[in-house]
């Protein structure tokens, strides 16, 4: 989350959260699209990860400040993020620059946000010696070498990782993602954008892959990502088996995030460490920390973004499963999404697509699709030959939205990349293999 919120009204029960939930409904005309990328900061001379600072992160935050106009964002006096209106720049906790766009009608106007963006990031980064690079995972640098940020949220997540899992401390430090937000229209159609999107993340994980390196050599995996967060911690990532039973909906998906346990509470400055201690507790004024306290709507909306499923629910959708890449890249997922989910055709057929999948299959091509890329295999098909499928289906989407830019192209052209992709059968990470 790069902007954590702010609203201390209290939580009266599970109805409320429920509440919270729908009101994330939109109109048709109402639904926009949002992309977030991060990337990693390295000094050009040796491309070791920049350091929060001297002539690092913090002053290339500074510079972005300045060329940007942004509203700086302090934590114990050390500059940790930026405002943009409607978007946000944060850093992750190995010093990954991420980017949380505005939402945007159309995929045009998210390109021009990114080609801005980058474009400052490029300046600002100019005279630091520093660049950037977009990759699903740091390739040369160890985790004990990685840069950690100065982020009082992430003190409390290092302590605990390495309690639930194994991989948690090189998913926050050494990994890089970008991912699509989507809204939905009624609770059927988020059930609906839900399914089909969880279904299908192994099978863009495979398309984006782009992570085959790690401490400076092959790590014999495609897309080391989904493996990271299978043994990162299994009470908050990977598949969700639920959302492929019956009674998926705003409210089991409130149940789940119930029970999963809080990294902390805010109140004023501080963070109180909570580790362990679900979200119903809270709820119910039982965390032994906090005797006093109940929960608040921040509360809520600080816990579902420490929630780290394939696919999350807020107020909108996150397509959360892809490598970070070249801009490209970055464009052409939340075209994919868009293309496939908003066009009611194209979400009929997707969904005809993965009718037959059950949860096992799911999580099996999840398992497997790290090292295997374009062969993993579901229900008798290939990845590769499902992710022809999609890209089809979104291109298709996008062709009927019919919204041209001021040289008269279609969003369609975002997805030009992938439409390589799958013609050649080679993904991002064969390249640079």
């Amino acid at each position: 989350m790069a902007v954590e919120i702010s609203d201390d009204t209290p939580v009266t029960g599970r109805a409320d959260l429920i509440a919270w939930m729908e009101a994330g409904i939109k109109t048709k005309d109402a639904r926009r699209v949002g992309t977030e990328h991060e990337k990693f900061i390295v000094r050009r001379s040796d491309h070791v990860p920049a350091p929060y600072e001297p002539n690092g992160i913090a002053d290339l935050l500074e510079n972005y400040a300045k060329l940007s106009s942004a509203t700086r964002i302090f934590q114990d006096e050390k500059l940790i993020g930026l405002s943009l209106n409607q978007a946000a720049i944060s850093l992750e906790p190995g010093g990954q620059f991420e980017l949380s766009g505005a939402p945007f009608f159309s995929l045009h106007e998210m390109s021009d946000e990114l080609d801005r963006h980058l474009a400052t990031v490029r300046k600002a980064a100019e005279p630091l010696g520093l660049s950037f690079a977009g990759f699903g995972f740091q390739p040369l640098t160890s985790l004990k070498d990685m840069p950690r940020m100065p982020k009082r949220r992430y003190d409390i997540m290092r302590n605990y990782m390495p309690k639930v899992g194994t991989c948690g401390l090189n998913m926050m430090h050494r990994s890089s993602t970008v991912q699509a937000n989507l809204d939905f229209t009624s609770e059927e159609n988020m059930i609906d954008i839900f399914r089909v999107g969880m279904a299908l993340q192994p099978v863009v994980s495979a398309l984006f892959a782009a992570s085959p390196f790690m401490d400076g050599k092959p790590s014999g995996y495609k897309t080391i990502r989904p493996y990271m967060w299978s043994k990162t911690d299994p009470d908050r990532t990977g598949i969700l088996n639920f959302v492929f039973d019956g009674n998926m909906g705003f409210a089991r998906y409130v149940d789940w995030a119930l029970d999963v346990p809080m990294y902390f509470v805010k109140r004023g400055d501080i963070y109180h460490d909570v580790t362990g201690v679900p979200f119903r507790a809270l709820l119910e004024g039982r965390v032994p920390q906090l005797p006093q306290e109940r929960a608040t709507f921040a509360d809520w909306a600080n816990h579902l973004g420490t929630l780290f499923p394939e696919v999350r629910l807020k107020h909108f959708i996150e397509m959360r499963g892809a490598d970070s890449g070249p801009a490209d890249h970055v464009k052409a997922l939340p075209s994919l999404w868009l293309g496939l989910l908003y066009d009611d055709a194209s979400l009929a057929a997707a969904k005809d697509l993965i009718a037959s999948w059950a949860a096992d299959d799911v999580n099996d091509i999840y398992e497997h699709v790290s090292k295997q890329g374009f062969s993993a295999t579901i229900a008798g098909r290939t990845a590769l030959d499902v992710a022809r499928d999609i890209v089809v289906l979104a291109d298709e989407g996008l062709r009927r939205r019919n919204l041209k830019n001021s040289k008269g192209e279609s969003e369609q052209i975002y997805l030009d990349v992938l439409k390589e992709r799958v013609a050649s059968g080679r993904t991002l990470a064969d390249d640079m293999l």
